[in-house]
């Protein structure tokens, strides 16, 4: 026994009637939401057929459910451009801030130094105190 299928074509031109029936809201099946499983319903036919043999139906429907997977990648890709500039920004905050920690701490270190001069001259016998203004 033999199954007759239908072409390729009609059945594409199947499953798009079957799609703007349910967004007319003339579905034979009594579907009123857009999905994949509802069209293949409407249409006679499984989802999986859908997505393994007519992915631009299957794209169709997600655009017109808001899901659009091309869609979502420009987003995704977007997301992640703009994070990447917040990473360089950051990597470049993080580089200055490094720098001046270098200063700070070659600077610190003089001044430590000079700390340590002036706290033994202080200790020291010979030292006379001036009043200031005097030499």
């Amino acid at each position: 026994m033999t199954i007759k299928r239908k072409p390729s074509d009609a059945r594409e031109r199947d499953l798009q009637l079957a799609l703007v029936r349910i967004q007319r809201g003339r579905a034979h099946s009594g579907e009123f939401k857009v999905s994949i499983a509802a069209v293949a319903r409407e249409a006679g036919v499984s989802a999986a057929l859908i997505h393994n043999h007519y992915p631009q139906i299957a794209e169709a429907i997600r655009e017109i459910q808001g899901r659009s997977s091309r869609a979502q990648r420009d987003v995704k890709h977007q997301d992640l451009l703009t994070e990447r500039e917040k990473n360089r920004m950051l990597r470049q905050e993080m580089e200055a801030l490094r720098s001046q920690v270098a200063k700070l701490a070659s600077i610190n270190e003089v001044l430590s130094a000079e700390n340590r001069i002036l706290k033994a001259k202080q200790n020291e016998l010979k030292v006379r105190y001036l009043p200031s203004g005097q030499l």
